[in-house]
């Protein structure tokens, strides 16, 4: 028998695959997941997919008593546990940083008092805000946050004072976080604390910041999950896809195979300690491409809706430097986003899938948080 593993907010998307990839290993894994409605539906079940083999302890990260209980005996954790979404963060303000910061310094008092031999932290690459950009001149320069008078006239891309045009380019692990969400911040929280204490607790702690995680067992019905996710609840239930300004935004989007391999591989590596990665492809997508591209592995021809709107919180182009995680923990995705879509669209007509987009972005839009 391995060791024994806690992971936090294991029952959902990412940590199920990491679980079963553990129990592969032959580790005994242990997790913590109070599995919200959000993401498990109203009746909470034990989802279907979890391995039997796993312990599952229903419960809260910010109870001590159910915290102290999951940790008991564990040699690691794995802190994937949060209230997930950008939009939803900027209205549900008390929820989010109750859930992330609160429950984050309950699990890192826990572990002050009963230290484990390695701590592996969920960070996300919300927390760069706008990423790296090169300017006319060559040189490289932080991306800045576009003024809502900028947005309002629909000019999207991001320009120097002296109005020329900026080219984003991969962002890495040093550039200066530039928190524009409540979600955002607390994934900040998140990361800092756990490094924090697990630097003063002789804890190895590493970060690992998530860019656009996609694949199967993601949470359809919930419409601030992964855009890949949302854009697959919309074509299930025959409406468009919409994406917010000109679809032209890049991001990077990772599969969860690739990312739970990541996390397995920060645990082993001892030069990972104290130390924050992306996890990334390392590869730019515009929303636009992806929206079609899912279509494609769907066999269903629906144009994607262009709205034109924008979204507070959200930035123009952010995708990741994965040089320094294949340099310190060896790591290179194995997944092409075409296999990884064909997948995804394979497991869709297993999973339930009802379509809160509209909701969501009414809600959104009568709080003024799109324009």
């Amino acid at each position: 028998m391995g060791n024994i593993v806690l992971i936090t907010g294991g029952a959902g998307f990412i940590g199920s695959h990491l679980a079963d990839q553990l129990l592969e290993q032959g580790h005994h894994v242990r997790i913590l997941d109070c599995l919200t409605a959000q993401v498990h539906g109203e009746a909470r079940d034990r989802p279907a997919y979890l391995s039997p083999s796993v312990e599952l302890i229903r419960g809260d990260i910010r109870d001590p008593a159910v915290v102290n209980r999951a940790i008991a005996g564990v040699h690691g954790v794995y802190h994937l546990a949060a209230s997930v979404g950008v939009g939803q963060s900027m209205y549900q303000i008390a929820d989010y940083t109750s859930v992330n910061n609160l429950g984050t310094a309950v699990l890192m008092e826990a572990l002050s008092a009963h230290p484990v031999e390695r701590l592996v932290v969920a960070s996300s690459m919300s927390i760069y805000g706008e990423g790296l950009y090169r300017d006319a001149d060559g040189q490289q320069v932080p991306g800045r946050r576009r003024s809502r008078a900028q947005l309002a006239q629909a000019q999207w891309e991001l320009h120097d004072d002296a109005g020329r045009p900026l080219e984003p380019i991969a962002t890495h692990e040093d550039k200066l976080p530039d928190l524009s969400s409540v979600y955002a911040l607390s994934k900040f929280d998140q990361e800092r604390l756990c490094l924090l204490v697990g630097e003063a607790y002789g804890i190895p702690t590493t970060a690992l910041r998530f860019f656009n995680v996609y694949g199967p067992r993601q949470a359809l019905s919930n419409p601030y999950t992964g855009v890949l996710a949302i854009f697959a609840s919309r074509l299930l239930n025959g409406n468009q896809p919409a994406i917010f300004e000109d679809g032209q935004q890049r991001r990077d989007f990772v599969n969860v195979h690739d990312v739970a391999r990541a996390c397995r591989l920060a645990y082993d590596s001892t030069a990972a300690a104290g130390q924050v990665f992306n996890i990334g492809s390392g590869h730019a997508y515009s929303i636009a491409e992806i929206a079609e591209r899912i279509g494609r592995a769907m066999e269903m021809e629906v144009s994607p809706e262009i709205t034109g709107r924008y979204r507070v919180g959200d930035i123009r182009h952010c995708f990741a430097d994965i040089g320094r995680a294949t340099e310190v923990l060896g790591f290179t995705p194995q997944v092409a986003i075409e296999d990884g879509l064909v997948e995804l669209a394979d497991w869709l007509p297993t999973a339930a899938a009802v379509d809160h987009t509209q909701e969501a972005t009414q809600e959104l839009r009568r709080r003024g948080l799109t324009i």
